[in-house]
């Protein structure tokens, strides 16, 4: 069953891994590798996700998602998605970003490199909104319960999240001008690119979450719609044919989940900018990763859940809070390729272990205590 459901994904792992030692050694390998993990780790609560509103779908539509979706996530979000953010950021044609990743490094690497400052903020006001928007909702289960408790408090004043984001960015902004001009002022013009960029993402990151809470609103008023439906067809005696109720709600469903899968994968590859500059192994590591996605999702539908593992949530997005700051640091100051991947792993594998933690403390809680049902203090007392 592992084998059935994993065996594409393995069999890309290695396609993927053999093509990136061809292309550039042992350190291409190992960029493609972080990249793979980083994107399984950012993406692992996406596949939750998918997989909770995947099994309320009938076949078709799982098909559906499966096929068309996986065009969508691998070739659309992480292969043509990071060659628009160079074309635009360069200022050239796709084609011609494409022509020099392959053709003309150098001339590639230069272009990233003084695009660099706007495709870091951008892309870190996205990640920063993310991790804004998840740390100061109030949850009942705490990771850090010292951290999470006040600023879950703090998360109740309206729009708190924006204005710390717009905050950073204005100190970004200024900073890397007032740096500019003690180097000659040279490049204080790009302050304002900067600033432009920040707000771009910071829009970008309202425009898609705006959609996934509309899909989700639709969603959830197509379901409501559906079960009345069916009371009425009980009460009357009379049947609705269960392919159109299917259809109408699986439909919704579709849409949600792309919204929300574009808006989980803006993390990866935005991310990925701060691992590495190099299109191709950008493109390997993370179609590597978002086919473990998909079937992780296949996995998690067909056997159930995982989600016992309460934490990895926190710890996911903890590293898009801790890849957020980095990006917008590497504005000015350049940061290890390799220490920026492995933060993300570093606090996957930590919440993954506090995960475990936590289940065998309920665990053996219960087996002194069978009558307390009391599991929110004990998982939330790290």
């Amino acid at each position: 069953m592992l084998l059935k459901t994993f065996g594409w994904s393995f069999a890309i792992t290695a396609l993927g891994l053999v093509a990136a030692a061809f292309y550039g050694g042992w350190t291409a390998f190992g960029i493609v590798s972080i990249l793979a993990v980083l994107e399984i780790s950012l993406s692992f609560d996406n596949a939750v996700v998918n997989a909770g509103i995947l099994k309320k779908m009938n076949a078709f539509w799982q098909k559906i998602f499966l096929t068309i979706g996986v065009l969508i996530a691998v070739f659309g979000m992480r292969l043509v998605f990071p060659v628009v953010i160079v074309a635009i950021s360069a200022k050239i044609g796709p084609i011609d970003a494409v022509d020099l990743a392959l053709n003309d490094k150098d001339q590639y690497q230069q272009l990233v490199t003084d695009a660099h400052p706007s495709i870091a903020a951008f892309g870190g006001m996205f990640l920063l909104m993310i991790f804004l928007d998840f740390i100061f909702e109030d949850r009942d289960i705490q990771w850090l319960r010292w951290i999470e408790r006040p600023l879950a408090k703090l998360g109740k004043v309206d729009m708190l999240s924006v204005c710390i984001a717009l905050i950073v960015l204005l100190i970004t902004s200024f900073t890397f001008a007032v740096h500019a001009h003690q180097h000659g002022g040279g490049h204080v013009d790009k302050a304002q690119t900067v600033l432009i960029s920040g707000i771009a993402g910071l829009i970008t990151y309202m425009i898609v979450g705006g959609l996934s809470g509309y899909f989700e609103d639709r969603l959830e008023e197509e379901e409501e719609r559906e079960h009345e439906q069916e009371e009425e067809a009980e009460r009357t005696g009379r049947k609705k044919p269960a392919v159109v109720l299917a259809g109408q709600a699986a439909f919704f469903m579709f849409l949600y989940l792309e919204v929300l899968d574009a808006s989980f994968s803006f993390d990866g590859v935005i991310g990925a900018f701060a691992i590495t500059n190099d299109i191709v192994l950008m493109a390997l590591g993370l179609g590597i990763g978002a086919m473990y996605v998909r079937s992780l999702t296949v996995y998690l539908v067909r056997q159930g859940t995982l989600d016992d593992y309460v934490y990895l949530e926190h710890g996911a997005h903890y590293a898009i809070g801790a890849l957020a700051a980095i990006l917008l640091v590497t504005i000015q100051y350049e940061i290890n390729e390799v220490i920026t991947g492995l933060v993300g792993v570093v606090l996957i594998a930590w919440s993954f272990w506090s995960s475990v933690r936590r289940n065998k403390a309920l665990a053996e809680a219960e087996g002194k205590a069978p009558a307390s049902d009391d599991k929110t203090e004990i998982s939330s007392g790290v």
